[in-house]
């Protein structure tokens, strides 16, 4: 290491990676505007906030959770020219305020992380 590589790292840090209680209340946020699948929870966090990564396994775990507490619905949509159907998620309407409470958090923490 070198005094440059740090300065470097406050210039240009490392991505933050997503814990799960963070990735349910962002898989919330992107959910709460339209059914969505992993590849693409993945893809928006990147491009959205570019600051921020979330893992496969985090990803997975957030939608597992939500699927157990009955907060989204899973099914399976077949795409055109793709090979195999996608799994697709959904907010149930039941949940909605929870969900919004949620997104809310998520909402929050990214607003205070940019100040």
């Amino acid at each position: 290491m070198k005094f440059e590589d740090i300065y470097q790292f406050f210039r240009d840090p490392p991505p933050l990676y997503l814990n799960k209680e963070l990735a349910v209340c962002y898989v919330l946020s992107v959910l709460l505007q339209g059914d969505s699948y992993g590849t693409e929870l993945i893809q928006k966090l990147e491009t959205e906030y570019p600051a921020y990564r979330l893992s496969d396994t985090v990803l997975y775990g957030a939608l597992k959770f939500l699927e157990d507490e009955k907060t989204i619905a899973g099914y399976w949509k077949k795409v055109e020219g793709r090979g195999r159907p996608r799994r697709m998620y959904q907010v149930r309407p039941e949940h909605d305020a929870k969900a919004r409470s949620l997104a809310e958090l998520w909402q929050t923490y990214t607003a205070q992380r940019k100040s």
